[in-house]
């Protein structure tokens, strides 16, 4: 399977409340994801979360779709090109 190397930004709005969802979807992909980076958005109830994933379009979407099954739950992402080894 092809895959490729994608940045994903993940905002979360009441970040209290949607941070154990978001948690639980994102331990599904774990083995997919290269690096995590988490932040409060300082002055809101929101929060932003950056990944690094090797996964297959297939993989991706996937993931894409679940977080965005809670409410308040914006995905955007870019692949930067296919993964080697």
């Amino acid at each position: 399977m092809k895959r490729d190397i994608r940045i994903v930004g993940i905002l979360v709005e009441a970040r209290a409340n949607r941070a154990p969802e978001v948690q639980e979807v994102l331990t599904r992909y774990g083995s997919r994801i290269l690096m995590r980076c988490g932040i409060p958005d300082p002055g809101r109830e929101r929060g932003i979360i950056t990944l690094t994933m090797q996964a297959g379009e297939d993989e991706y979407r996937s993931m894409e779709s679940d977080l965005q099954r809670i409410g308040g739950v914006t995905v955007r992402s870019v692949s930067l090109g296919e993964a080697l080894g």
